[in-house]
């Protein structure tokens, strides 16, 4: 019975454990808190209770597998993606360890591009990586640790500069910059970089290793030395990362960088956040050498020539620009202070500056125009003039590196207190330049000079298969006393002013071609006032007034001027007078001839026609000839040597008295209508003061007799040197 019995009462017992376990599943399932909660409520809550069960689960798969079955996936996913082949011929471990991604592969190579030089854009013996997870969610990309050993990354730009080898996915794609992931501390054991940029003829190779600290209170350094080619100069650079250990809270990775080369040597030193991560960066950036647009070329930009110079400034990385403030420093006999922001808007390289020079020396400012600054260093300011074929040239001629400024886009002010000029007094320039995809514009350029402005807009158009220059210089009324007080000008005795404006456009990449290539017009007017030199008037030519003069220390009485222009209308690089016109009270002043942008020669005649009768007057041109870099002016012409034989001849076989009469001025010079000069009117437009067209300005050729017309020969080379232009 009892045997029975307790063999009967087994079921039960079964039955109990079987109950339990579907009241714990029930239980876990729908916890007496939740079983009181709306449906929806449930739903959500179990719905979630499945989320952190299958990550838990994929988790402790990866974990205990260390995810190395994903070593095929992740080659054809990351082929794809990146289209390029991508291979682990190695171990790979990809798993939560416990929250971060663990990363790890041996022998990982990143196939380059076909046109890469290098068959492979990376390759690493090994890469153990910890990746932050929670920020990836959100895309992006911070790495806690990263371990490399044999690490390999090449670097390199088509020879066209339109493709390089980190920009992955469509072949198509512009180029990209290049984009690092944050990372917070690093060990790099026999690794390399290399970089290649036919297009700025860079080539540099980089070696990486790490010193390991044994204390574990000292901070592990990554040391980096290399060097390279630019434009075949060669250049060195060095430094070292440290980068905090485990043991260490709050630690910073202090950088130092040297590099030397081209003639420039340059110093950056501080604080990043992390090995890559230089957002919020704190560093200090000097650099001196002999030629600050060497330091440019390696971001392939352009910037004119300069003399040695020497610049400090503070270096942050905010918001993707790279900042240089408190810039300050010298350049040649120069200072120069401000600002400068770099950074790559739309892929596109963009600098900002404003820039502030306090003294300026005329010499500096020489190599911005296309001046060599070592012969200014030598030479001075006879560096700007050369010798050709035995002539000397003024010009410069330094080309406009066309290519390099099509790469990046500008602005910038600079501004300049004062100029240190022998000959002419200039302060306060205020230059703005824009430069956008190969259009420069220096809108304003303006300055002060002997109390008068010059307003400037001049356009250099890159963009065309031969660089169009426009000039638009304009000049408002300045004092002629101020402006002439170096070369003999007695400032108190002159009330005369004078203006102008030069508009020309010409062709070519250096200042020298494109002047030589010019047309437009340069005209320069003078209203009414007074003159007074402290030397004698030699341009008036007045035998009797010069004979009295020439024992005086300077005029009785200043010039009164009556009105004035000296224009040249500008054809293909050659300035022709249009009309030289000076009428003054007592004397018409008149110029013919010109000059030339393409040779530099200036080949002119100046005389003055009196008004009123004068026993003594030359009446002879005053030839104005030799070179921009070498002008010499010859009173004595051939007329007036042809006038003194005339009347030596007469005085022999005459009397003493015949011999004055070649030199007599009948006083018959035309008053000119100022309504026209004033106007800036070309010589056709001219008029005499009784309305009736003039006929002794010439007819805008650089024919030089009097009527502004050349002999039958002299017409036929005039016509040849002016039809062979065009």
């Amino acid at each position: 019975m009892r045997s029975g019995q307790m063999a009967s009462a087994a079921p039960p017992a079964s039955r109990s454990w079987t109950t339990t376990a579907r009241h714990w599943g029930r239980t876990a399932w729908t916890p007496s808190w939740l079983e009181e909660r709306p449906g929806p409520l449930r739903i959500a809550v179990r719905t979630i209770a499945i989320i952190l069960l299958t990550i838990f689960a994929i988790w402790l798969i990866l974990f205990i597998t260390k995810g190395r079955f994903l070593k095929g996936p992740f080659e054809r996913i990351a082929t794809s993606q990146l289209e390029r082949q991508v291979d682990v011929g190695g171990d790979f471990q990809l798993y939560f360890a416990p929250f971060n991604i663990k990363f790890y592969a041996e022998d990982l190579r990143i196939a380059n591009p076909k046109w890469a030089n290098d068959k492979q854009f990376f390759v690493a013996t090994k890469i153990d990586t910890r990746i932050a997870t929670l920020p990836l969610i959100f895309g992006k990309r911070i790495v806690r640790f990263a371990d490399l050993d044999g690490a390999k990354v090449a670097l390199e730009w088509d020879a066209n500069n339109k493709r390089n080898s980190w920009t992955f996915g469509d072949p198509n794609r512009p180029p990209q910059p290049l984009d690092l992931p944050v990372i917070r501390r690093a060990a790099i054991m026999n690794s390399g970089l290399s970089y290649r940029d036919p297009g700025l003829k860079l080539f540099a190779d980089i070696d990486f290793d790490t010193v390991k600290s044994r204390n574990t209170t000292i901070e592990d350094a990554i040391r980096f030395s290399g060097g390279g080619t630019m434009r075949g100069q060669r250049f060195t650079l060095s430094g070292g990362l440290t980068s905090p250990n485990e043991t260490i809270a709050g630690g910073k990775n202090a950088l130092t960088l040297h590099a030397a080369g081209l003639g420039n040597t340059l110093d950056i030193s501080g604080t990043l956040p992390g090995s890559t991560d230089i957002e919020g960066a704190d560093l200090e950036f000097k650099a001196r050498g002999a030629n600050l647009s060497r330091i440019f070329d390696f971001l392939g930009v352009a910037i004119p020539d300069t003399r040695a110079y020497r610049l400090s400034s503070a270096l942050t990385y905010e918001d993707e620009v790279w900042k240089l403030t408190g810039l300050k420093g010298l350049f040649g006999d120069s200072d120069i202070a401000g600002s400068l922001a770099v950074s790559q808007p739309d892929g596109r390289l963009y600098l900002k500056a404003d820039l502030r020079t306090n003294s300026l020396n005329i010499i500096d400012a020489g190599p911005f125009v296309g001046y060599d600054p070592q012969r200014l260093d030598k030479m001075g300011t006879s560096g700007t003039v050369t010798s050709e074929g035995g002539r000397p040239r003024v010009l410069p001629d330094a080309l406009l590196r066309v290519e390099a400024i099509k790469r990046f886009d500008a602005d910038v002010r600079y501004r300049v207190t004062k100029v240190r000029a022998e000959s002419f007094p200039i302060s306060n320039v205020d230059l703005t330049l824009a430069l956008k995809k190969g259009l420069m514009e220096l809108k304003p350029f303006n300055f002060a000079v002997a109390g008068g402005t010059v307003k400037s807009d001049i356009s250099i158009d890159s963009r065309p298969a031969i660089v169009r220059t426009e000039y638009d210089i304009r000049l408002s009324p300045t004092k002629l006393g101020t402006l002439l007080a170096r070369f003999g000008t007695e400032e108190s005795g002159t009330t005369g002013t004078v203006s102008g404006r030069i508009q020309m456009v010409g062709f070519g990449d250096s200042v020298r071609e494109s002047l030589a290539t010019s047309n437009g017009r340069m005209a320069f007017v003078l209203p009414q006032g007074t003159f007074w030199t402290r030397n004698i008037q030699l341009a008036e030519l007045d035998i009797g007034t010069f004979v009295q003069k020439m024992f005086q220390d300077k005029l009785k009485k200043p010039v009164e001027i009556n009105c004035g222009l000296i224009a040249f209308t500008v054809r293909g690089g050659i300035a022709a007078a249009d009309p030289i016109l000076i009428d003054t009270k007592k004397n018409v002043m008149l110029g013919r001839g010109g000059f030339s942008f393409r040779s530099e020669v200036i080949d002119m005649a100046v005389r003055a026609d009196g008004k009123t009768f004068s026993l003594f007057s030359g009446q002879s041109p005053v030839g104005v000839g030799g070179y921009f870099a070498a002008p010499k002016i010859d009173p004595i012409s051939d007329e007036l040597v042809g006038r003194a034989g005339t009347g030596l001849g007469l005085g022999i076989f005459a009397s003493p008295v015949a011999a004055i009469i070649p030199f007599i001025d009948p006083g018959d010079a035309k008053a000119a209508q100022c309504g026209p000069v004033l106007a800036g009117a070309t010589a056709k437009a001219q008029r005499t003061t009784k309305g009736k067209p003039r006929d002794d300005v010439g007819k805008g050729t650089t024919a030089k007799s009097e009527d502004g017309k050349e002999s039958t020969e002299g017409e036929t080379k005039q016509r040849k040197k002016f039809l062979g232009i065009f």
